[in-house]
């Protein structure tokens, strides 16, 4: 490394640990090589003991034993030697945000905040060879032919990462390795007045976050299962698209609400792009009117499909609804479709007027409903059959479910409680569920909600039913079941 003189100082380090998440398990060894000026100045490692048992398929993977730490010294016992190694660096390491993430929740335990810019060896690797898809350890070591005696071992993937580097620094050139390090390491640019402390307060777990400009009206709102990343893309010097540049460079105030997951993520997104309609999002804001197709209950009504909309959407009828259309055009351009597909009769299914025999079966892309040559009892069945996969689904519950959300980063649980393809809440303890349970109020049918629900169903996610009627019994009696899981 020693002709990389162009670099920051940086470390380049590994941990092993009792698992993957650092809210729960611990550090049992810690290895690092510390790089001034292009020179190796410092390298150290050392087990530690982790205060918890290390599970049996931890020690197979690693080789460290709970015997080997248990005279080992504790993080707390390390935590300055640690942080003398590198402060003033950039912290590099093979999935830096596992290694990070562990390094900051060790010192956030102390009372201390870990601030360190980082670089991930796994992007680097992505960019310095693109043709390849696999970039973990493992395949790097096949694919160049390199080896190790300490694979899993903190000190045995630091050298292994330091081998890596050199050999594409003999590959590719000094330089293409220096200026993919360098545009790895390069920050946010953020627009003036917003303070880059924030940056590090914002938590890289599920999430809404909101961008403000000079006002109190939202530029832009916008989810993510890590908020902190995200929310610097925003910044990257290569925006996405125009949009993502005018955003960046607009924004004085970030807010962001944290969630227990993805669809309470999802929801909230949902929901405030909706009640303040921000700027720069158009998608799930308010869609005004919905349509739908509404097939006729008999074969001689004409015409056999009428679009509908306002009262006529409502979940009670969805077994008779296909589709939701956001403008009655969209709607009629989707039957259009269903009619050339299937060769059905425009006319005799409303897209077409005029009587006798359509124009489509004069260039014989109608099978002649219209001119007497196909039974309407056939065509009327067709045309039911090119209906059905677009059906609305009906509410599939005898009432009120439960979808449970946990985020083991922050421990925080969530239940996302719906009735009928309506969100009525989201509650986090008891007394906010008796809450929601006892409003009986209309709920207003959002197109967007329905999409996500079911989407959330058929990963089957874990449903509690909260109104069957022992549950109901329960609430009338005055007593209450545990309904929200610890």
């Amino acid at each position: 490394m020693e002709n990389f003189s162009a670099l920051p100082d940086f470390v380049i380090l590994d941990l092993e640990t009792t698992g993957t998440t650092p809210l729960h398990d611990r550090i049992t060894e810690i290895a690092l090589i510390r790089f001034e000026n292009g020179v190796e100045t410092d390298r150290w490692e050392t087990l530690v003991n982790p205060g918890i048992s290390i599970p049996p398929f931890i020690s197979h993977l690693t080789g460290i034993t709970n015997e080997m730490v248990k005279d080992a010294p504790t993080f707390e016992e390390i935590a300055h030697k640690l942080y003398s190694c590198i402060e003033g660096s950039v912290l590099a390491a093979h999935n830096v945000r596992f290694d990070h993430g562990f390094l900051k929740s060790e010192f956030k335990r102390l009372g201390a905040v870990l601030r360190q810019k980082v670089m991930c060896t796994v992007k680097l690797s992505r960019k310095l060879y693109p043709q390849h898809r696999g970039h973990g350890l493992d395949a790097i070591m096949c694919r160049h032919g390199l080896t190790t005696h300490a694979r899993h071992r903190a000190m045995g993937d630091v050298e292994l990462v330091v081998a890596y580097l050199e050999l594409a620094k003999r590959e590719l050139g000094e330089t293409r390795v220096v200026e993919a390090i360098a545009s790895l390491l390069k920050g946010p640019s953020l627009p003036a007045g917003l303070d880059a402390a924030f940056l590090d307060e914002i938590p890289d777990s599920p999430g809404v976050y909101l961008f403000y400009g000079e006002n109190d009206l939202p530029l832009y709102i916008g989810k993510s299962v890590a908020l902190r990343s995200r929310v610097m893309s925003h910044f990257s010097s290569d925006h996405a698209s125009s949009k993502d540049m005018r955003i960046g460079q607009q924004v004085s105030r970030v807010e962001w609400v944290e969630t227990a997951g993805e669809l309470g993520a999802l929801l909230l997104e949902s929901r405030l792009i909706k009640e303040r309609r921000p700027a720069y999002n158009r998608r799930l804001r308010s869609p005004g009117k919905l349509f739908s197709l509404s097939l006729a209950g008999g074969l001689n009504q004409v015409p056999l499909v009428n679009i509908v909309t306002g009262d006529d959407i409502h979940p009670e009828l969805f077994e008779y609804l296909f589709g939701l259309f956001r403008s009655k055009r969209a709607a009629i351009e989707a039957l259009r479709g269903m009619a050339a597909d299937n060769r059905l009769c425009p006319r005799v299914i409303g897209i077409e007027s005029g009587k006798g025999t359509c124009f489509a079966h004069q260039l014989k892309r109608c099978d002649g409903v219209c001119a007497g040559k196909e039974p309407a009892e056939i065509h009327y069945l067709r045309l039911k059959q090119a209906l059905v996969p677009h059906r609305l689904k009906r509410w599939p519950y005898p009432g009120r479910i439960g979808i449970r959300e946990y985020c083991e980063a922050t421990s925080g649980s969530q239940l996302h409680v719906f009735d009928s393809w309506c969100h009525v809440g989201t509650v986090e303890d008891e007394s906010e569920l008796e809450d929601v349970l006892k409003t009986r109020s209309s709920l207003s049918f959002d197109p967007d909600t329905y999409q996500l629900l079911q989407k959330s169903l058929r990963r089957n996610m874990a449903i509690i039913h909260l109104e069957t009627s022992k549950d109901r019994a329960a609430m009338d009696g005055g007593g209450r079941k545990t309904l929200l899981p610890v």
